[in-house]
């Protein structure tokens, strides 16, 4: 992916960055940097899901089922025949099975996130939103108060944890909020309850 092909561009780089040749130093600097490779990391895992994700063949497969009804009718008897008619008949398969299909198949299911105020100011702080799905296992992460800001901040990410395996958290990140609720002002115990 694309990854690898960083990783090999990477390595072609140090040696030029040894000659430092036309400020090959500062690209190879940029293609390290953390933020970049956690960008990487969402974009494979953006493709792998695309690459994935199943769409349904009809939205209207209740339409398709009564056509097949109306077919079925024209077709020589056979056991077969009325047995798949008296199925496709049947209210618990119109009303549940092709019902519930049509009303998954007509939404939009992907995860969406609120527009960015237009007038964000240059010197700023970016903020990233991270989402984790931890599935009963632990974050591999720790977290602390800052000392000056009283902050919550990601004290540790612990090699090979979810959060490591993410590349979305980093040691020093701040925490603003932990599923939907704001954790300024809360002890590091209250926010190790909500993840």
């Amino acid at each position: 992916g694309v990854s690898h092909v960083l990783t090999l561009a990477l390595q072609e780089l140090s040696l030029l960055c040894k000659r430092d040749v036309n400020g090959v130093g500062t690209l190879y600097d940029l293609l390290r940097s953390r933020w970049l490779q956690a960008l990487l990391k969402i974009y494979e895992c953006l493709q792998h899901y695309l690459g994935k994700r199943p769409a349904p063949v009809t939205l209207q497969a209740h339409v398709l089922s009564r056509e097949v009804v109306e077919l079925l009718r024209e077709a020589p008897p056979s056991g077969e025949v009325k047995e798949l008619r008296r199925l496709l008949r049947s209210p618990h398969f119109k009303a549940a099975l092709l019902s519930a299909h049509d009303t998954v198949a007509q939404k939009d299911f992907e995860p969406t996130l609120p527009p960015l105020p237009e007038n964000i100011p240059e010197n700023e702080e970016a903020m990233r939103i991270v989402c984790l799905v931890k599935n009963n296992q632990p974050l591999g992460a720790t977290i602390k108060r800052h000392e000056i800001t009283g902050d919550i901040t990601v004290a540790r990410v612990i090699h090979g944890g979810l959060a490591d395996r993410s590349g979305l958290l980093y040691a020093g990140d701040k925490l603003v909020e932990v599923n939907g609720v704001p954790v300024e002002g809360l002890e590091p115990d209250q926010v190790i309850n909500i993840l």
